[in-house]
């Protein structure tokens, strides 16, 4: 009798073996509280040793904000196109945080099992925890750089409203897509390390075509582009979550600045690259921390 009938005649399995789906997913709930928890200890440790301390928090973004508020804001006039710093200011802080969220969640997600092997390798946990935590911090982090933001719409003259209420559900299909990006993120990163360090020249470049800084639909349209450019650019998914929040936060930002179906976009990015990203990081589940 070979060894692998000897074992299933007693009732044995791989050790590590990768569960059912279903199985899969009861585990990972199960572990909810862990991942809470790992999600909180990662977002206090991450300044521990700076004197400002969770204030970098905020002000890091903030930061970035202004750095492009110089440059596109000042140097080239993109606000008095756009009809005045009160319009402009809050239309890119609000760009930079939301696409913050995403790009945090992508390079957090990359290094979430190749950066963690001890833990990984000493403990028997659904692997998923780890990507799903650190998505999670990310959105905590979002969520406290949301009270600058108000700050800053009141400081512009917009004011809270019922449209407003628009955030929830947008953040919540932007985090399941978010940790979707950081399951797939995560496999692919435990298996090329290298990733991790192209992985901010893709982010970079996708922030530019995100409109961020600028409208790109507006940039398109002054270029005589073609329609279907225009559309696809429109579609994309860090735009989508940015155009939905600038909707609710900024009142002269309308919708007729939305793309077409903007929110079945939202939702199908959500379903497509959340659950996707889930079941590709669990076929893989087995091989993590293993060679």
């Amino acid at each position: 009798m070979s060894p692998a009938e000897l074992a299933a005649a007693h009732g044995l399995s791989v050790s590590g073996a990768r569960p059912g789906l279903g199985e899969y997913v009861r585990q990972l709930w199960d572990r909810r509280h862990f991942v809470v928890a790992f999600s909180r200890a990662k977002l206090t440790a991450q300044y521990s040793q700076a004197k400002l301390g969770q204030v970098w928090q905020v002000a890091t973004p903030l930061l970035n904000a202004m750095v492009y508020f110089f440059i596109f804001g000042l140097l080239m006039q993109r606000g008095k196109a756009m009809g005045g710093m009160g319009i402009y200011i809050p239309f890119l802080v609000t760009g930079v945080f939301v696409f913050t969220f995403t790009q945090s969640s992508a390079m957090a997600g990359v290094r979430a099992i190749a950066g963690n092997l001890g833990l990984v390798r000493a403990l028997h946990f659904p692997r998923a925890a780890l990507p799903i935590s650190f998505a999670l911090q990310q959105l905590q982090q979002l969520l406290f750089s949301m009270g600058v933001l108000v700050v800053v719409l009141v400081a512009c003259g917009h004011y809270p409203d019922a449209a407003w209420l628009i955030v929830v559900p947008t953040l919540v299909l932007q985090f399941v897509f978010n940790t979707g990006l950081a399951l797939a993120m995560a496999r692919l990163g435990s298996k090329t390390p290298d990733l991790a360090q192209l992985l901010p020249f893709l982010l970079r470049t996708w922030m530019y075509a995100s409109g961020v800084m600028y409208s790109m639909t507006d940039q398109l349209r002054k270029a005589h582009a073609p329609h279907w450019v225009i559309e696809v650019l429109s579609a994309n998914p860090a735009s989508v979550f940015i155009d939905l929040m600038r909707f609710a936060l900024i009142d002269s930002f309308g919708a007729g600045k939305l793309p077409s179906h903007v929110w079945g976009l939202a939702v199908g990015w959500a379903l497509v690259v959340g659950v996707g990203g889930f079941v590709f990081f669990w076929k893989a589940e087995e091989q993590y921390g293993r060679g």
